[in-house]
């Protein structure tokens, strides 16, 4: 297995995080070697500045938290973080629509985001804690569809939600690894064991703010 630090998206997504938070977070991230760091847009500009000369990714997030957004305003904040540099962009679900089964929605949502991101990879983030073991296998079949890159667990928003949870990461790995995208884990992974636990789930990705614990063991 790689190193852990290059499965590690350092990430920070605090509505209340300042200014300094986010110098030190980039500082984090260059002296442990993340393979990312995961941002709101308004700090995609301030991540390019300062890892401009690093091979570390900028991840920001569109239609975040609730992906309840129209899906042209998911499009077009994500051709707007791609033109301030984001390397990739992670879109929440359309969770209501995957609760009424409005799956045509759901695969032209992604697809539109898809479409904006050009080039860049595209993670569709499922909200694992609001779906059962069924809706997340279908949520995953409309990212193969819809020709998304990844598929991720949680935002880590949802009030008394557990984020990743290793059946989880099992059941999306299962599903959509034959097709060729991948699975990134995000929420409540806080410490060495449950982040090798979600890698050997199948996870690519690990989505943490915990990331300097993480690697320090």
């Amino acid at each position: 297995m790689e190193s852990l630090n290059k499965h590690i998206e350092h990430t920070l997504l605090k509505q209340d995080a300042k200014l300094e938070d986010f110098i030190k977070l980039f500082k984090e991230a260059k002296e442990h070697n993340f393979l990312g760091v995961c941002i709101n847009p308004a700090y995609v500009k301030l991540a390019k500045e300062h890892l401009n000369e690093t091979d570390v990714k900028i991840v920001t997030v569109v239609g975040f938290p609730l992906g309840a957004n129209r899906s042209d305003v998911k499009a077009f904040e994500t051709s707007r973080a791609v033109e301030d540099g984001a390397d990739e962009i992670d879109m929440v679900i359309n969770v209501t629509a995957i609760k009424n089964q409005d799956y045509d929605f759901v695969i032209k949502d992604i697809k539109s985001v898809k479409e904006a991101c050009k080039d860049k990879p595209l993670k569709v983030i499922l909200e694992t804690d609001l779906l059962t073991q069924e809706e997340i296998k279908k949520a995953c079949e409309l990212c193969i569809e819809a020709k998304a890159d990844f598929v991720k667990t949680s935002t880590g928003f949802v009030k008394n939600g557990v984020g990743a949870k290793v059946e989880d990461v099992k059941l999306m790995y299962e599903t959509v690894s034959p097709y060729g995208l991948k699975v990134k884990a995000s929420g409540g992974i806080r410490d060495k064991e449950t982040a090798l636990k979600m890698l050997e789930a199948g996870a690519e990705r690990l989505g943490t703010s915990s990331g300097v614990k993480i690697v320090k063991g």
